[in-house]
């Protein structure tokens, strides 16, 4: 440890109740059982000040260590760490080679941050139904809205639990449209026993603050075949290739191509390969929670449970369930001291994405029952058994 950072954490220190007052600032706080909370540890103060205090807090050899770290996760060592999950939807449709007036198939079940980059291409949306079982996009409804305009699919993987990869593949390679996971939700999610980020020719992650590894915010792009990452390599900065030789180290060489500053920072990296210590724990945990919770619902009269193959293992971002009179349900949640949420809204009710809108019966079906229920690491024995009485109450 450096003699800057042992002063920073003696600063800490001297601070009345220092090291109380920090564990608070990162666990959050709130008498409510909490349906997200960051994960952060003490262990990341010391080597995010060196970081800090280094010099180089830009794009540099923290964000390499950590691209390659991630790689054994994804199956792939095609990792561009990028500033956010948005950025990695952009870039892949960038790469993709999506342009204006060019369609491109998506669910409208997830946060809005997955469909926006579509509009910033200047593309057209077409929505796909969802499988009201998992709140996953429907394969077969993706391949009946296929036409000649399609340039790519989005598959959402909803609450961490994979869509029918395989199916997409043969569309993709069918059709001639390249496939973009967003796997915002499942980091650590695996499909017929390969990590999700192995398969299809994007897969788009979000280290946003309450994922299962966080770098506060952030996220990776994974590509398929080399030369889309070399491309996207460039296109994350500006087109400028940072690796070639040059007279002056701070004039770049002939740019070919427009890009963004879509990277990530060495800050970030500190963060992230911190996290990866604990990342395996926080998937165990989550996994367990839900698996409680499966077992406890099994016959539950008015709650019904997605469906969850199993070819598959979600990473149980969400803990979703389907259930009569959700507003009663939500209300009496939270005077049992539980929070829940639908977490995402449809995205084609929204007005920017009015001239898209089109019948969509599986949304319909899902988006008038679904709610999430605390699944995370932060879970007590205690308070996962209060969350499991109270649903049982109210749905039995």
């Amino acid at each position: 440890m450096s003699v800057a950072t042992e002063e920073l954490l003696d600063r800490i220190d001297c601070q009345p109740n220092g090291h109380d007052q920090v564990k608070h600032l990162l666990s959050g706080g709130g008498d409510a059982i909490p349906l997200f909370k960051v994960h952060l540890n003490e262990s990341l103060l010391a080597p995010l000040a060196n970081t800090l205090l280094s010099g180089y807090i830009g794009q540099g050899p923290r964000v390499e260590e950590f691209e390659q770290a991630l790689g054994p996760w994804f199956g792939n060592q095609n990792v561009l760490s990028v500033n956010s999950g948005t950025s990695a939807l952009q870039l892949a449709l960038r790469l993709a080679n999506v342009a204006p007036g060019d369609e491109v198939i998506t669910s409208p079940m997830t946060c809005t941050a997955t469909n926006v980059p579509i509009m910033a291409a200047h593309a057209k949306i077409v929505w796909a139904d969802i499988d009201p079982a998992t709140g996953n996009i429907d394969a077969l409804d993706v391949e009946r809205k296929i036409t000649k305009k399609t340039k790519a699919v989005v598959a959402v993987h909803w609450g961490g639990y994979p869509a029918d990869i395989e199916y997409l593949d043969r569309i993709g390679k069918e059709y001639n449209v390249s496939i973009i996971e967003d796997a915002a939700h499942a980091f650590g999610a695996s499909y017929k026993g390969q990590p999700i980020g192995s398969h299809s020719d994007f897969v788009c992650f979000s280290f946003q603050a309450i994922k299962h590894l966080t770098t506060v915010d952030g996220g990776a792009l994974v590509c398929r075949d080399t030369e889309s990452y070399k491309r996207g390599k460039l296109l994350r900065w500006y087109g400028i290739d940072r690796e070639s030789e040059r007279k002056d180290f701070r004039c770049e060489e002939d740019v070919k191509e427009w890009g963004y500053k879509f990277h990530m920072n060495d800050v970030a990296a500190t963060i992230g390969l911190n996290q990866l210590g604990f990342v395996r724990e926080i998937l165990e945990r989550h996994r367990d929670n839900a698996n409680y919770y499966r077992e406890r619902f099994a016959n539950l009269r008015r709650l019904r449970l997605l469906d969850y193959a199993p070819d598959r293992q979600s990473s149980y971002w969400l803990f979703t369930v389907r259930v009569k009179d959700r507003p009663h349900f939500m209300e009496a949640m939270k005077d049992a001291g539980v929070v829940v949420s639908q977490v995402h809204a449809r995205n084609d009710a929204h007005t920017m994405f009015s001239e898209f809108q089109r019948n969509l019966p599986g949304v319909n079906e899902f988006t008038a029952e679904q709610v999430s229920i605390p699944v995370g690491w932060w879970l007590s024995s205690e308070q996962r058994e209060h969350i499991a009485d109270s649903v049982e109450r109210l749905t039995r």
